[in-house]
């Protein structure tokens, strides 16, 4: 009878544990680097995974309108998921910022908005393999639908991102 208390104790400890029994160790911070064409999963300050990323046609430089062709850097919050979406599943960032939003006040421009870490168009996961070299998003942050999917398992609503050049 003591071995069966252990057995379960031990069962409920372990799947007690962030991500236990998946493999999958729950992000705290997630980093993309727009010049490296990289996404990094952190928890406690250490990289536990990281993507080859893509992004719009004009990657270099801040978003600064909506149709710009541009990701946003800055600091932002993963604010939901959305299971779905028209690109396999994605994860919105919370752009436009109040300082994004005043910006494009005091350049009379729509700062744009509908920014998501994104797997491939519905449909098209097959072009995964081709499209990993052309930035074709209209600001997003694409990557793989299999990559899409760990993201998702890590990634929990109310994570902070940073997004840097």
């Amino acid at each position: 009878m003591r071995i069966i208390a252990d057995v379960i104790a031990l069962v409920v400890v372990f799947f007690a544990m962030p991500g236990a029994g998946f493999g999958l160790e729950k992000a705290d911070m997630v980093v993309v680097v727009k010049s490296e064409s990289r996404l990094y999963l952190k928890c406690d300050g250490q990289i536990i995974s990281e993507y080859h990323v893509v992004f719009g046609p004009e990657p270099e430089g801040h978003k600064l309108q909506e149709g710009d062709g541009k990701t946003p850097e800055g600091k932002y919050v993963l604010d939901y998921k959305n299971a779905n979406s028209d690109f396999y599943k994605s994860i919105h960032i919370s752009y436009p910022n109040r300082a994004d939003r005043k910006r494009a006040v005091r350049s009379s421009v729509d700062p744009g908005g509908e920014i998501m870490i994104h797997g491939q168009k519905n449909g098209a996961g097959w072009l995964a393999s081709i499209s990993k070299y052309f930035n074709w998003t209209q600001g997003c942050i694409a990557v793989s639908n299999k990559a899409m999917d760990e993201i998702w398992q890590a990634v929990d609503a109310g994570t902070p991102i940073e997004i840097k050049p």
